[in-house]
């Protein structure tokens, strides 16, 4: 089942519509009350600050989460083109059947890769990674075959490196799930809507209600948005390209 930080534009939408029903709310309860005490005022624009803030370094903590996991699935595409190329060297240490096997399910586990970081349907998906496990089933017994019946410590070096391969493949597919939590969501959320609820309820001037409900449900969306984008590997226009795996691929193509 889809999440819904994995559409960014319907997080945009949602949490702008949310965040301004939550002023307006604030508004209207203001209007049915009398004029505040100007003590009471002073300690309601405390607690309304001191809530802008506390929404403010959640959302900072917030992106930069977002970020780091960026950046991990980043490094670990990166990693994964070095196993792959140094796998494909390292072939040369096997029997030249068994290399040339190797090479071959290398190659066609590489367009897989480079198709798993390219895909936005979860049924290509899902036979994305049936046709990987399958090949990663070959690539093992490719090399487990000559390993037993010659083992060397130089035919070793080929199985350390397709282990290496299996266990890039293994970081890059828990980085792309494990995701923001729906608490640190529904956290974010809430001090938002309680923000905006308390921005409506302090307001003062009834020109000024229209900017404050519009601007502040605005700004704290679009933050909402770019978080949503950056945290999904597929939904959002922030996406990691293949590079390094395809400029190995064309590299191997021509080999």
């Amino acid at each position: 089942m889809n999440r819904i930080p994995d559409f960014p534009l319907l997080v945009f939408v949602l949490s702008f519509v949310g965040l301004w029903l939550s002023a307006r709310i604030g508004g209207s309860i203001r209007k049915s009350r009398r004029n505040l005490e100007e003590e009471m005022r002073e300690d309601l624009d405390s607690i309304s600050g001191a809530i802008l803030t506390l929404l403010a370094l959640i959302l900072g903590f917030s992106f930069s989460m977002a970020v780091n996991r960026y950046d991990q699935r980043k490094n670990y595409e990166e990693a994964e083109a070095n196993a792959i190329g140094t796998e494909y060297v390292r072939a040369d240490l096997l029997p030249a059947a068994d290399a040339a096997r190797v090479r071959a399910l290398l190659k066609n586990y590489l367009d897989q890769r480079v198709m798993f970081y390219g895909t936005r349907d979860n049924r290509q998906l899902q036979q994305i990674d049936a046709t990987t496990a399958q090949l990663q089933t070959d690539l093992w017994a490719a090399v487990q075959a000559p390993t037993a019946a010659q083992p060397t410590p130089i035919v070793a070096l080929a199985v350390s490196g397709m282990n290496d391969v299996l266990n890039s493949q293994g970081y890059t597919q828990a980085a792309w799930i494990y995701r923001m939590p729906r608490e640190a969501w529904l956290l974010m959320a809430a001090i938002a809507a309680f923000c905006n609820l308390m921005i409506g309820y302090g307001s003062r001037r009834p020109g000024a209600r229209g900017i404050l409900f519009f601007v502040i449900p605005l700004v704290v969306s679009i933050s909402f948005f770019l978080i949503a984008d950056i945290d999904s590997p597929r939904g959002g226009m922030v996406r990691v390209r293949p590079e390094n795996l395809m400029i190995l691929s064309e590299s191997l193509r021509g080999h």
